[in-house]
């Protein structure tokens, strides 16, 4: 058994962490939980124009869509044919109802000057409004693109996990729409017992699944998991997440070390310059 298999399924997420189970293959793209969070959240209407990219009109995460519902046409299998037989789950299309991870160690919270960001007593990820100066210092710090800046407050913005509703025992307003049961909200630690039944199920009918959010895939380099996570039936860059991300801080040592060698470097070859330079003047 290699070390990566033995990273699959776990996480390390805190006792009592509450999270998101996405599971793709129950999402019909009807986009429920998108229109769910909005209402509840009070959150402004997208700009409804095509994008000319795609059939999804949302296009992506940002500081007023905290659910986005990804539509990804399937029109040619690796070698380039258009595939002719697909799991009837799937026909030409993979779906996926994206959302702020919620990650274990959150890059988005070390990075906050303010301590804007804060982890509640669910486990959860969330930005105080009050606090916040809209430096944007999470939104390059967070691997997969979720906190956004709005042009209406300039503040930084991403999905609360519905903590109000949660402060008062109630499911948060996504997983409460889903009509087929695709996103499934519970401890995190009892719903990747279940992610792991659900993938076995899928792999025994011959299903490429797999977990995204463990620490084999998807909740690596640090980040130690993730507390909304997915199961997936293609690679993670299909449907555009990073395969291995990690916190941007594991990059700062390396960076300095190698800005501190180019000065180093530098400094050698000015002084060797002004030293020839000097011999020139005096030869």
């Amino acid at each position: 058994m290699n070390s990566e298999s033995t990273l699959v399924g776990r996480t390390r997420a805190r006792p009592g962490a509450f999270g998101f189970l996405t599971d793709t293959t129950l999402c019909i793209g009807c986009k429920a939980c998108e229109v769910a969070c909005k209402q509840w959240n009070q959150l402004p209407m997208d700009d409804f124009g095509f994008t000319g990219m795609s059939y999804d009109n949302t296009g992506d995460l940002g500081a007023t869509t905290w659910r986005h519902v990804a539509f990804i046409e399937r029109v040619a299998d690796r070698q380039g044919r258009r595939p002719t037989r697909l799991q009837p789950f799937q026909s030409h299309w993979l779906m996926l109802s994206d959302v702020c991870k919620h990650c274990v160690n959150a890059g988005c919270m070390e990075a906050c000057p303010t301590g804007a960001i804060i982890r509640t007593e669910f486990d959860t990820v969330v930005i105080q409004q009050d606090v916040c100066n809209g430096c944007g210092y999470c939104v390059p710090a967070c691997p997969f693109g979720v906190p956004a800046l709005s042009p209406l407050d300039g503040k930084a913005h991403k999905c609360t996990l519905c903590y109000d509703r949660l402060k008062d025992g109630l499911e948060p307003a996504c997983s409460k729409a889903c009509p087929t049961d695709a996103i499934q909200f519970g401890p995190v630690h009892a719903l990747m017992d279940r992610a792991k039944a659900r993938v076995a199920e899928l792999q025994a009918q011959g299903v490429d699944a797999r977990i995204y959010g463990d620490e084999a895939l998807g909740g690596t380099g640090g980040i130690g998991g993730l507390n909304a996570f997915f199961i997936l039936t293609a690679p993670p860059e299909v449907y555009n997440l990073p395969a291995a991300p990690e916190l941007p801080q594991r990059r700062v040592l390396p960076a300095f070390l190698t800005t501190a060698l180019a000065a180093l470097v530098l400094g050698v070859a000015t002084l060797l310059s002004f030293w020839r330079t000097k011999e020139v003047r005096h030869g």
